[in-house]
């Protein structure tokens, strides 16, 4: 990798996703300090609870648990270097759901917002309720997946199909999280926005990155995207 090529992933890269912490810091600051009525929507869904439901939105939740969306970003990283011949999808997935993830956890030690007051359905983790982590990581995931297959797919019905399970899916795990209790309404809004954030940013960056405008650059590309 060239020095115009840390140069470019800093600016096109690194850059925004530091600006978008930045953002989600002061997000996370101004929801502690105004009060936003969200406790009354926690209640609500918690009084409305139900066994069918309950167990729908445990396997809606699951969707997004950390131990599964490692083990498929890694999968799908493998499988799309197995069948593109080359590393540009596989990177721009594992950016997309490890940014997402490195903003979520930057921003859980520094804002520390209590869960909920209602009975939670799943057992709590150490991190800051806001922002949703399993909702950005769904979206950063299913959604960074559905874009890579959408451009793979010449047939419109398929391309659209994709993209309606990867956003069901998403809205899924936030409406799951929303229900156990283990999230407010706000959690989940930025979560996700946190994970479109970054599957742009991501995609901007390596999926579409323009062609290097010199022969040097091309061929410095190429070693860094082929085997």
């Amino acid at each position: 990798m060239t020095v115009t090529d840390l140069r470019y992933y800093a600016l096109s890269l690194v850059l925004p996703l530091a600006l978008m912490a930045g953002v989600t810091f002061a997000a996370g600051e101004l929801i502690l300090s105004v009060p936003t009525g969200e406790a009354a929507v926690s209640d609500m869904l918690a009084a409305g609870r139900t066994g069918p439901w309950n167990a729908a939105t445990d396997f809606g939740s699951s969707l997004s648990d950390t131990p599964y969306i490692v083990a498929l970003t890694a999968i799908s990283a493998l499988a799309f270097r197995w069948a593109f011949g080359r590393w540009r999808e596989s990177a721009f997935l594992v950016a997309a759901v490890w940014s997402q993830s490195l903003i979520f956890l930057a921003t859980t030690a520094v804002i520390d917002r209590t869960r909920p007051d209602v009975p939670h359905l799943d057992p709590a983790p150490p991190t800051s309720s806001f922002p949703s982590g399993h909702t950005s990581a769904a979206v950063a995931f299913y959604c960074g997946l559905a874009l890579v297959l959408s451009t793979r797919t010449r047939h419109p019905v398929l391309r659209v199909a994709v993209w309606v399970v990867a956003v069901g899916a998403a809205l899924t795990v936030a409406i799951s999280r929303l229900y156990r209790g283990m999230h407010f309404v706000s959690d989940t809004v930025w979560g996700l926005l946190l994970g479109t954030v970054c599957v742009l940013v991501a995609a901007r960056a390596i999926l579409y990155r323009p062609a290097p405008a010199t022969a040097t650059g091309r061929r410095a590309m190429d070693d860094l995207l082929t085997p």
